[in-house]
């Protein structure tokens, strides 16, 4: 009989992005997504280890399938991600009940290990130092018929204290760009509209191949893609956001007006201490520049409370900090140590009590900033792509839900000027703002326009992108060929 998978999915959209992998390499290798995850043959964790609570997370999770796994030895659990990437035997000492962990380097050895640990009965425990293979060459099982990730490098070459990512990825490596657009490519061809460029650090791309100006380019030849409507990106790093990705972001069409970029602290001191090689002013400076160029930008932010010596005045310059910026998002955590972070052994480790209630100061402060800049665009018609899960409260408030170009989470009630059923997800409506709350827009004046498109047929067939690997086998690290990649981006100017 087929066996069943379910996958549970932590952390990034890199994690999302590499549960797509898995996905697809199970459905290669003869296993069905399980129509109810709770019956489930094989149960795959793809872990996360950013936070602090990750590890108690995990373990409850395992704690819970325990009974399930007695009760039916046949079943199968694997732990993959960063956290086993980090916690290696950990994982089958804690829980001696699980049978496969690998980690974030060797994502296409799931179905190998999953039969060779039915065949051993016994666990199998596979964590590889570094890349074996870029998961984007590997078979995806895409969630999304109209979105889709594509990751443009794996790993990081940044030394921040307080970040474990570099030791759970690696150094960073780089896809070729002809390989990158033709996955983008592949993904439109089947009907997708928005695509998502991926990496830990996404604007250093091209520096393992010695072109400072790749991602620029990268992002210009995404906009010569026949029926690609949008492009985002995530995450940039302040130290390498240069001029000319801004020029691109504003002079190619589909890419969206929305930048992600952490501050993490306001303070030059606490910069200093977390070894972000940037000051605030800097950091500032880009998003003026990025506001003279693309005025309707949205940018959202990630901020750290709490650091180990972060006093009142370094906290009240990241408010102040915060005020000028003036960010539609801010993504806002209470730092908490990380095992093998340089900045887990510092002195002055704050009280809980201090960085929860800075915490609530800062949350307070965002809060009412998005709330103001939300409120600014009452009024205004923006285009939505409509998506699925982003509305929780839609079958009570009767709305559908998506997001504007900038990325602005839009619900809206589709009323009388159009056949609400026949809006589906990946569809293109275009509505008026009536208020603006302080995490979403609000239209329930009715659609203005609905455009019907290849992403919203096939999401209601129920098809889903293919995206076909892209040089299978060994990635190609280090300097590219010379010979011209598709659509120019090798060898276009900034």
């Amino acid at each position: 009989m087929t066996r069943s998978y379910t996958i549970r999915t932590y952390g990034c959209q890199m994690n999302v992005h590499d549960s797509e992998r898995m996905a697809g390499l199970l459905e290669s290798a003869g296993y069905a997504r399980a129509e109810d995850p709770a019956q489930a043959d094989v149960v795959v964790f793809n872990t996360c280890a950013v936070r602090e609570n990750a590890d108690n997370k995990l373990y409850g999770n395992l704690g819970h399938l325990r009974p399930a796994k007695t009760a039916n030895p046949d079943m199968q659990i694997a732990v993959g991600g960063c956290l086993a990437q980090k916690d290696r035997d950990t994982i089958t000492k804690k829980a001696p009940w699980v049978d496969v962990v690998f980690g974030t380097h060797n994502v296409g050895s799931l179905p190998a290990l999953l039969e060779r640990a039915r065949h051993n009965r016994a666990a199998e425990v596979e964590i590889l130092e570094s890349l074996e293979v870029f998961p984007s060459t590997l078979p995806a099982r895409r969630e999304s018929a109209y979105a889709g990730w594509v990751s443009i490098s794996v790993g990081c070459n940044n030394t921040c204290t307080f970040c474990i990512v570099p030791s759970l990825r690696g150094k960073e490596r780089d896809r070729r760009p002809g390989d990158i657009l033709a996955e983008v490519e592949a993904l439109a061809a089947d009907g997708v509209l928005e695509v998502t460029l991926l990496g830990q650090n996404v604007n250093a791309y091209g520096s393992e191949f010695g072109d400072r100006g790749a991602f620029a380019k990268l992002l210009r030849s995404c906009g010569t893609v026949e029926g690609l409507e949008r492009v985002r990106f995530t995450s940039p790093h302040p130290r390498d956001f240069t001029s000319d990705v801004i020029a691109a972001m504003a002079e190619t069409p589909n890419v969206c007006p929305q930048l992600h970029m952490p501050l993490q602290s306001g303070s030059d001191r606490v910069l200093r201490a977390m070894r972000r090689s940037y000051r605030s002013e800097r950091f500032l400076g880009i998003l003026d520049e990025v506001r003279a160029s693309i005025p309707d930008a949205a940018v959202s932010t990630d901020i750290i409370v709490g650091f180990p010596g972060e006093t009142e005045e370094d906290f009240a310059q990241t408010l102040e900090v915060v005020r000028r910026a003036r960010f539609a998002q801010a993504f806002t955590f209470q730092y908490s140590p990380r095992p093998g972070t340089p900045a887990a052994g510092l002195p002055d480790q704050l009280p809980k009590a201090v960085v929860q209630e800075r915490y609530e100061r800062l949350v307070a402060l965002q809060e009412q900033i998005s709330w103001e800049e939300n409120r600014a665009l009452e009024g205004r018609e923006v285009e939505v792509l409509v998506s699925t899960g982003e509305g929780r409260k839609d079958g009570a408030t009767r709305r559908m839900s998506g997001r504007a170009r900038d990325g602005r989470l839009v619900h809206f009630a589709p009323g009388p000027r159009v056949d609400a059923e026949g809006i589906r997800p990946g569809d293109l409506v275009t509505v008026r703002v009536g208020y603006g709350a302080p995490h979403h827009l609000v239209a329930d004046d009715g659609v203005l326009d609905h455009r019907r498109t290849r992403a919203g047929d096939a999401h209601e067939a129920g098809q889903r992108p293919g995206g076909a690997p892209t040089g299978l086998g060994l990635p190609g690290f280090g300097r590219p060929a010379a010979e011209p990649v598709a659509a120019g981006c090798g060898a276009q100017g900034t």
